[in-house]
């Protein structure tokens, strides 16, 4: 099972893009809309550890996936967890949390 698999398909032939649509010489293109992330209940965020992190220039949520867990692949974690679907939701300065442990988080995250 896929992270991707509930995620809605979107057609993309807007006109704002009318640009790259000629240049890639196609009439639309398809994506994953933004998805909508549900938190964890206060219950489950209890339960947790989780370590602060003041975001800035330069960071991303693979780079912080690989420092705290070992593996940039996690970093659709962090990113849940803060409920912020991409980096372009996170501005210079804001507190985001690392939620540990991983094993743990995951179970909830399935669940």
């Amino acid at each position: 099972m896929s992270r991707f698999d509930s995620r809605q398909r979107v057609i993309n032939d807007d006109e704002l893009y009318e640009a790259a649509l000629e240049e890639r010489d196609v009439n639309h293109i398809k994506h994953y809309a933004t998805p909508a992330m549900q938190g964890l209940t206060v219950g489950q965020r209890a339960s947790l550890q989780r370590t602060k992190h003041i975001w800035k220039l330069g960071d991303k949520f693979f780079k912080l996936a690989a420092e705290y867990y070992g593996d940039p692949k996690m970093w659709w974690v962090i990113a849940r967890y803060n409920t912020l679907p991409t980096e372009a939701h996170v501005t210079t300065g804001q507190v985001i949390y690392i939620p540990k442990p991983l094993a743990r988080v995951l179970t909830m995250f399935k669940g």
